[in-house]
């Protein structure tokens, strides 16, 4: 290159999308939420029964009966829960899946 030659100006070599990066941000946070509160839901259920899905112990107070789907709307978008059934026990999270105000605390 000579020294009168100016560089070429190489224009928009790369292009962020915002919108893009903002919506993959977004479903990665979403999917965070929902992975951490169907491990929280499970940590209960293994707690309320005894032991860990497919323990044996004698301590076992109780067995899963399977899980249902259950639907929460959070900042991060709609999530998927799946709430364990217990047999002998009803299975209760009232903090993880209140629709409305709590009074708990006040």
């Amino acid at each position: 290159m000579d020294e009168n030659e100016k560089p070429k100006p190489m224009g928009q070599v790369i292009q962020i999308d915002e919108a893009r990066i903002r919506d993959h941000l977004g479903e990665m946070v979403r999917g965070t939420v929902e992975e951490a509160l169907n491990a929280m839901l499970d940590a209960e259920a293994d707690r309320l029964c005894g032991a860990g899905r497919y323990e044996r112990s004698e301590g076992r107070r109780d067995t899963r009966a399977g899980s249902y789907e259950r639907s929460l709307d959070t900042k991060a978008g709609p999530v998927k829960l799946k709430m364990p059934k217990l047999r002998r026990q009803t299975f209760e999270n009232e903090p993880c899946c209140a629709t409305g105000p709590s009074n708990h605390g006040e």
